[in-house]
């Protein structure tokens, strides 16, 4: 079949053929006007800390859950959303890797507190740093902290949240659950809910 005629069968005359670029023009005008040059984000009056921006791939992104609703026995949160005793508190997986630029997702299930360390050990926090008055015990070391997430006593009955960001600078950066009790397990005496992050240059 002829292009023509493919054309004309589809209901496409020679005016809207001759529309094409007006309307590839209309199409790219959006991406200028949301901020993709110098001169429009100078105009806004706004810097979006775009450092990621164009990271694609492995290690653009990767995500960390603290804590998981456990589901032997069958757990029916409708009735019982914020039930400790039925929370999986461990931080998976303990190792990932991202880009300098990239994000990290931090998907909190239950009265957790993601806090992040550069270059320390979990040996290295300060358990006797706490925030005064916290029950349970949150830990309060601000020593090489570049992030500490919201206080989950003041979240109400439903702790269960997202909390995104972004590590521009590369290193090795740990990451706890700043409720101590599960950072550190007395009765064991062992380090718990940690691990680490892997920034490449």
């Amino acid at each position: 079949m002829k292009r023509r005629t493919f054309f004309e069968k589809a209901g496409l005359g020679s005016a809207a053929l001759l529309s094409l670029p007006v309307l590839a023009d209309r199409l790219e005008a959006p991406a200028l006007a949301h901020g993709k040059s110098d001169q429009g984000e100078q105009e806004h009056g706004h810097d979006h800390g775009n450092e990621g921006e164009g990271l694609r791939g492995d290690h653009a992104s990767a995500t960390i859950t603290f804590g998981q609703w456990r589901t032997d026995p069958p757990f029916d949160r409708f009735a019982t959303p914020t039930d400790r005793t039925r929370n999986n508190h461990a931080l998976l997986p303990s190792e990932v890797k991202i880009k300098a630029g990239g994000s990290i997702n931090f998907v909190i299930s239950g009265f957790h507190n993601p806090q992040v360390f550069l270059n320390r050990v979990p040996s290295d926090i300060d358990r006797t740093n706490i925030v005064p008055g916290s029950a349970p015990p949150l830990i309060n070391d601000a020593g090489g902290r570049v992030f500490r997430g919201l206080d989950p006593r003041t979240l109400g009955g439903v702790q269960d949240r997202v909390e995104a960001i972004t590590l521009t600078a590369p290193g090795r950066y740990l990451v706890i659950c700043g409720v101590l009790p599960h950072f550190f397990d007395d009765a064991t005496g062992q380090f718990v809910m940690f691990g680490f992050i892997e920034v490449e240059d």
